[in-house]
């Protein structure tokens, strides 16, 4: 096991409740939710150390989040070798360190009188939270070939659907540790989505980790002029924040569809396999060619475009000339030029958009479509993204999250973050990654990678029940749709 520190956490309060499970018993659940998942204890935790960098200003690429839910990740992890209290205390004292390091998430916003909207770097500090689920196991919530049992993931993560304009009243960043019966553990974070984006949270993740093993964690940059300096702002009238986008009651199916490194193989194969003749041939051809659009197609691009496909005819009741939307979160970091630190903290993110009718995507197949996927993202550099950040700030607004049309395709999150390397506590490498019910609609999906770290990819896909099963009906797409276990 690797070295793990035990010093103290600056804390308000110490916890109420013992913190050890196996002295709860039966009797801690008889008040607990439905999902059998009780906090025992809370505590407020302050960095160890006072910040010194003061205001944060929002950026161009911040603002926009500020309607979007607080970023819910979290991860399995197996039992340590360690008792429960230890455990907490551990994991309080490491992340009073972490936060030191990366101040701006013990802050609060604030809205200047100018209007303009700042992260306060003041130490107010986070919620901590401990809690138990004695009746449940690591099984419970990673089954083979069932939907994602969202009654209980949602009770592992605080601040379920916060809105991240609440960062000017409430924590920016809360913690929460969840003993099971099995002594699994889970380690959820709920981060405002205005403060960080996929890259940042798990850079945070992994400071903490890495604090928690003993080491010392790297220094992110917290500059917020990739842009230069904008002078557009959000206005709220009254302080009444903006809402979220999309329905948040909508009825949904949640799956992780794991694609194995030899599927993902076989799709971009077929991705990069140039047609021998016809019309599909000269368009892929002039695709291939344009000067913009060198190389070869990617594996994630060809694993989308199978998504795509997959998705569009399981949505039966999209008209023939209804425009599809695949929209991909684009890292701007190495995109612009001069490329910003790939440890910026913050969020540096845009959105690219790809389209085609659903009689398009019916008469082509994978090669096509992930052709367009490539073409788009090609040529997202740093024009585009330079371009995409003027338009905001000529007429700014929040991101428009949601699926209005019932054909849009939000893929969010990376395969490429490190969600099991880097994240060893100090007791063993992540099991599995899930998130809360944050940022969830129709359409919604979140890429991981596989926990073998092969190459093989686990995408979290969010529709419609009718949908979701037509999916699951779908021989072309669930051939290459494995099971990974988490043992694995």
């Amino acid at each position: 096991m690797a070295q793990m520190i035990s010093t103290m956490p600056m804390v308000d309060a110490a916890p109420a409740v013992s913190a050890i499970m196996p002295k709860l018993g039966q009797a801690a659940c008889l008040d607990a939710p439905a999902s059998g998942i009780t906090v025992v204890s809370r505590q407020h935790v302050r960095p160890d150390a006072a910040s010194a960098i003061g205001d944060l200003t929002l950026s161009v690429s911040d603002l926009p989040m500020l309607s979007c839910h607080y970023i819910q990740k979290g991860l399995f992890f197996p039992a340590p070798d360690l008792p429960m209290s230890s455990l907490v205390s551990l994991l309080a004292s490491s992340l009073a360190r972490a936060l030191a390091a990366v101040p701006a998430l013990a802050g609060r916003l604030v809205t200047l009188p100018d209007d303009r909207i700042v992260i306060r770097c003041n130490d107010a500090g986070v919620d901590f939270l401990h809690a138990v689920a004695p009746g449940l196991s690591l099984d419970d919530f990673l089954v083979p070939d069932a939907d994602v049992p969202t009654k209980l993931t949602k009770d592992l993560f605080p601040m379920d659907r916060t809105v991240s304009y609440e960062g000017h009243r409430r924590p920016l960043t809360s913690f929460q540790v969840t003993v099971l019966g099995d002594g699994a553990v889970f380690i959820g974070i709920v981060a405002n989505h205005a403060v960080v984006d996929g890259t940042s949270f798990w850079h945070f993740f992994n400071t903490w980790a890495a604090i928690c093993r003993g080491e010392s964690p790297k220094l992110l940059d917290f500059r917020r002029n990739f842009f230069g300096d904008s002078t557009a702002v959000l206005r709220f009238p009254g302080g009444v924040g903006p809402a979220v986008t999309f329905d948040v009651d909508a009825p949904l199916r949640e799956r992780v569809f794991h694609f194995s490194a030899d599927a993902i193989r076989e799709m971009k194969a077929i991705a990069n396999r140039r047609p021998s003749g016809g019309h599909d041939a000269e368009v892929y051809g002039k695709m291939a060619q344009d000067p913009k659009n060198p190389g070869e197609i990617s594996s994630f691009q060809s694993l989308c475009a199978q998504i795509w496909l997959a998705v569009t005819r399981a949505r039966k009741r999209l008209a023939p000339d209804a425009t599809t939307t695949f929209r991909m979160a684009v890292n701007c970091r190495h995109r612009l030029r001069p490329a910003i630190s790939p440890v910026y903290f913050g969020n540096a993110i845009q959105s690219a958009v790809t389209t085609a009718t659903v009689s398009e995507l019916a008469r082509h197949d994978l090669r096509w479509a992930a052709g367009k996927l490539n073409a788009s993202l090609a040529v997202y550099g740093d024009g585009a993204i330079r371009r995409a950040a003027a338009a905001w700030q000529a007429k700014p607004g929040c991101f428009p999250l949601g699926n209005p049309d019932g054909s849009v395709i939000t893929m969010g999150s990376s395969n490429r973050f490190p969600m099991y390397d880097g994240n060893d506590f100090g007791w063993g490498r992540p099991l599995a990654v899930r998130s809360g019910r944050a940022n969830k609609f129709d359409g919604k999906m979140s890429a991981f990678p596989g926990r073998p770290g092969d190459g093989s990819v686990d995408i979290e896909v969010c529709l419609p029940p009718e949908t979701m099963a037509a999916l699951l009906r779908d021989a072309e797409f669930m051939q290459y749709v494995s099971w990974a276990s988490h043992l694995s």
